[in-house]
């Protein structure tokens, strides 16, 4: 293995009542992409937190050591000096400035004390140019796909001159072609001398990519493994991450009872005002009792809209046709309607629109469905601490206590609150929007087990996703979206990626 340029040895991190690393030790070779993996709380990003200074020195027990050097990094700007960076899954830009002021935010080019816009705007470009992004510099950041907010990340962190470029779930909210450029860039960095580390929940791309692979599980480190030894496999990484064998991702369900329809759409268009068009255009499908049905397309295809048009259209959409529900014509005009009707939406943003993050985690799972533990309209507490703790256990929440801060939970924890809170709700048809994105093949599995059973049960599940594996190992039937259109419906026996695919960019 080549020379290191990081050792972190002996790292032990707390927080109050939870152990979150545990004697991790960490090694990374000169220019290499090194994945790092592991379930949801496995102490991933908590260990790239005490490397960048997040968790500055003294909070944590152990040495860091980068190129040969013991390091005391006291915050980000520590780090950020000896040519470390971290790009998160939730983007560090500000929306209404521009790309050229993002990239060089808090290390602005002076000429004196002025700041010099001009060879800003100059050196942005070459920036831009180094991550192959094509975009005016003077264009603002709200007005940039996702995809292209993640490059700019990555522009502004070359403008520092950074030697270690760490990115915490980068393609999690990419589609297939954004994360294919995206991993072709890091290639590139490589070859041009940037060490990368890179965590990852998508197997598929770590065993792309990856130079090495170490595994975390619990907070303590498991293994790490040489890819160019043939070492990394999908199920090679899943045994080591989960601590056993998983055959198949995807639960079979060989007792389907498939019922009546519950919810059928006739004809139904929305118009969002906010963007003067159309985003959904004459929708007809339907779901049926015991069913799970997938909803596949490209990002912007019009499928979340679809689903928030069903869910009281919060987003005050401007809708025509019918929608019925359980044989009747319903019109909602917010969620709390949707929700006495017994329709509840799982939205992809967990952390913007899902949970309230500063409350505990009882509060979050209680919240759709207050009145069924309050007492002439007061909460009473001995029944919501009951009632969590059920959820807890059987949605296996890893948390110490349901007091524990949802903010404080592993993603895949605070997706499986989230699951919580709806189905305290008592919902008979529950909507699934990217129901397993950024959580790990364990808690993916755990998700896809629960999800047999509602619909064993009886619920209608109506499943968004991304990930055409996904749809296909867990949907009875599948519908594609495109361009606010649905154009086409295949049974999951008839269904392929590449069918899809093609349905998806018609």
């Amino acid at each position: 293995m080549n020379t290191p340029i990081l050792e972190m040895r002996s790292i032990t991190k707390e927080f109050p009542g939870v152990k979150a690393l545990n004697n991790v030790s960490f090694r990374v070779a000169q220019g290499e992409i090194h994945c790092l993996v592991g379930e949801n709380g496995a102490g991933k990003s908590t260990l790239m937190k005490v490397l960048s200074g997040v968790y500055p020195h003294g909070t944590y027990t152990g040495d860091i050591l980068y190129n040969g050097q013991v390091q005391s990094f006291r915050g980000i700007r520590d780090s950020e000096h000896a040519g470390i960076a971290i790009i998160y899954q939730e983007l560090a830009l500000v929306p209404e400035m521009t790309v050229y002021e993002n990239i060089f935010l808090g290390n602005e080019i002076r000429k004196g004390s002025v700041i010099d816009w001009n060879e800003t705007i100059k050196r942005a470009g070459e920036m831009l140019a180094k991550v192959r992004l094509r975009v005016n510099p003077d264009v603002k950041i709200k007005d940039l796909g996702v995809g292209k907010q993640q490059l700019v990340e990555i522009a502004k962190a070359l403008s520092r001159d950074v030697k270690l470029l760490i990115l915490d779930e980068p393609t999690a909210a990419l589609n297939e072609d954004d994360s294919a450029n995206l991993l072709d860039l890091l290639r590139g960095l490589r070859d041009q001398g940037v060490t990368c580390i890179l965590i990852s929940h998508k197997l598929k791309e770590v065993i792309d990519i990856a130079d090495s692979v170490t595994v975390l599980r619990d907070g303590q480190t498991i293994v790490t493994l040489d890819a160019h030894k043939g070492e990394v496999s999908e199920a090679t990484l899943i045994k080591f991450m989960v601590g056993r064998e998983i055959e198949n991702i995807y639960p079979s369900r060989p007792n389907k009872q498939i019922g009546e329809v519950v919810l059928e759409t006739r004809d139904w268009s929305a118009y969002d005002p906010s963007l003067g068009r159309q985003v959904l255009r004459n929708i007809n499908f339907n779901v049926r009792r015991g069913e799970i049905i997938g909803f596949a397309g490209l990002m912007g295809s019009g499928r979340t809209e679809l689903a928030l048009s069903l869910f009281g259209n919060p987003t005050h959409y401007r809708t025509q046709g019918e929608l019925v529900v359980k044989g009747k014509k319903r019109s909602f005009q917010k969620p709390k309607d949707a929700i006495k009707a017994g329709v509840a939406y799982v939205t992809e943003d967990r952390k913007g629109n899902g949970l309230i993050l500063i409350q505990d985690v009882k509060r979050n799972i209680t919240l759709a469905n207050l009145q069924a533990i309050a007492n002439n309209n007061i909460i009473d507490n001995n029944a919501e601490v009951k009632v969590s703790n059920e959820y807890r256990t059987s949605l296996n929440i890893k948390t110490p206590t349901v007091e524990q801060t949802v903010s404080n939970l592993s993603g895949g924890n605070q997706q499986k609150v989230c699951l919580s809170k709806w189905l305290f709700a008592k919902p008979e048809i529950l909507i699934l929007d990217e129901p397993t994105r950024g959580i790990d093949v364990g808690a993916k599995f755990e998700i896809y087990t629960l999800m047999n059973q509602l619909v064993e049960q009886g619920m209608s599940i109506i499943m968004i996703s991304s990930e055409l594996p996904e749809v296909l190992g867990m949907s009875d039937r599948v519908y594609i979206v495109s361009s606010g259109r649905i154009t086409g419906e295949l049974p999951i026996e008839e269904a392929t990626q590449e069918k899809i695919m093609h349905l998806a960019t018609n």
